[in-house]
């Protein structure tokens, strides 16, 4: 099977830039998978973990949403936030969910609801990527 080049990019930094066998991300219509060869394509991501293999192996990146564009074997993804599984901090993100669900239980009449539950699957989101993370390491 040809490579494709895969270039995940936030506003910070570029978090990942190389040559992939595939792309599986959290589309906004459920998880789609790019091979060699795919059609072009524009579409939404959504809060999700995103998986590439490299070299046979497979590696995962958390997004917080952001956009995916397959352009001649090119893949970019332009990610509000993306974060590898060893940048992950376990007990910050078990804080964030606690924090989150804190501010839903105890919300007042001026909670922005969907900002809340959205914040809140982020924080469940990382912490889930996580503590895959470590049970695979065991």
């Amino acid at each position: 099977m040809a490579p494709m080049s895969l270039n995940i990019v936030t506003a910070e930094r570029e978090t990942f830039s190389g040559v992939v066998d595939y792309v599986t991300a959290p589309g906004a219509d459920g998880e789609l998978t790019v091979l060699p060869s795919h059609a072009a394509l524009m579409t939404t991501l959504v809060p999700g973990e995103m998986r590439f293999g490299v070299d046979g192996e497979e590696q995962a990146i958390v997004l917080t949403g952001g956009f995916l564009e397959v352009l001649a074997d090119n893949v970019t993804v332009l990610a509000d936030a993306a974060e590898r599984e060893d940048e992950i901090d376990e007990a910050r993100a078990e804080e964030a969910v606690r924090r989150a669900q804190e501010r839903i239980d105890t919300h007042g009449s001026d909670l922005d609801m969907e900002r809340a539950l959205a914040s809140l699957r982020r924080a469940q989101i990382r912490l889930r990527f996580s503590r895959r993370r470590q049970q695979r390491q065991r």
